[in-house]
């Protein structure tokens, strides 16, 4: 069973550096037309990668942990399935290249991507002194914030399509029930949610979309 690493703050800090520089290069990458070839298919490593990081810095392998990671994932990755090919779920959209590797017409590294979000989410909101619901209510919500930041970049990256029409409230309202139900999991389950990365994490995604975001429209 994995166990965390012991990890000092010089140690902290350098991890902090090299995600701050990976986003960043991220941001000057995907936009610079003669780098954006090599930078488009970083993006589901960066995912990876990502998580890599948060795991290294969870602080409590319990089995409950790993049922979480599983339902997660899992969640995840079927609920956009079942939305792609139904489009009741979220409303009528398709993934694009961006993601790399289709399976059923949707991206396995999705499914990591909404464990490192409800994680994320989850920790940071963990740290509230408020009633659990509410810790729910709030995590679910700010994953919805921060979808709102990903929309129309994950368009223009070429993440997934809503074949021109305006992102549909169903996708928001989809998000959020899908969150509430894996954070109300997340908090229901008997292991430590604290990790010192995980607001970290948050705020370089919501950077790195926003920035992202104010880049295409300054150039559209």
């Amino acid at each position: 069973m994995p166990t965390s690493l012991s990890i000092s703050d010089r140690q902290h800090a350098k991890v902090l550096t090299i995600l701050v520089l990976a986003y960043l290069a991220g941001i000057i990458g995907l936009q610079v037309p003669h780098l954006a070839t090599y930078f488009r298919p970083l993006s589901p490593i960066t995912l990876v990668a990502s998580l890599a990081v948060l795991l290294a810095y969870h602080t409590d392998w319990k089995p409950a942990f790993y049922v979480y990671i599983f339902l997660a994932i899992a969640t995840g990755y079927f609920i956009e399935v079942l939305g792609v090919q139904t489009g009741l779920i979220f409303g009528q959209y398709a993934y694009g290249s961006g993601l790399g590797f289709k399976l059923w017409s949707v991206p396995p590294v999705i499914g990591i991507n909404w464990l490192t979000l409800s994680y994320c989410c989850g920790s940071l909101c963990n740290r509230l002194r408020i009633p659990t619901f509410l810790k729910v209510v709030l995590a679910a919500t700010l994953m919805v914030g921060l979808d709102f930041f990903i929309e129309p970049v994950a368009v223009q990256l070429d993440f997934w399509t809503w074949f021109g029409q305006p992102v549909p409230l169903r996708n928001y309202v989809g998000w959020w029930l899908v969150s509430f139900a894996l954070l109300s999991i997340w908090f229901a389950l008997p292991f430590r949610k604290d990790n010192r990365m995980a607001g970290w994490l948050l705020l370089l995604q919501f950077f790195f979309f926003l920035f992202h975001g104010l880049i295409f429209r300054l150039n559209g």
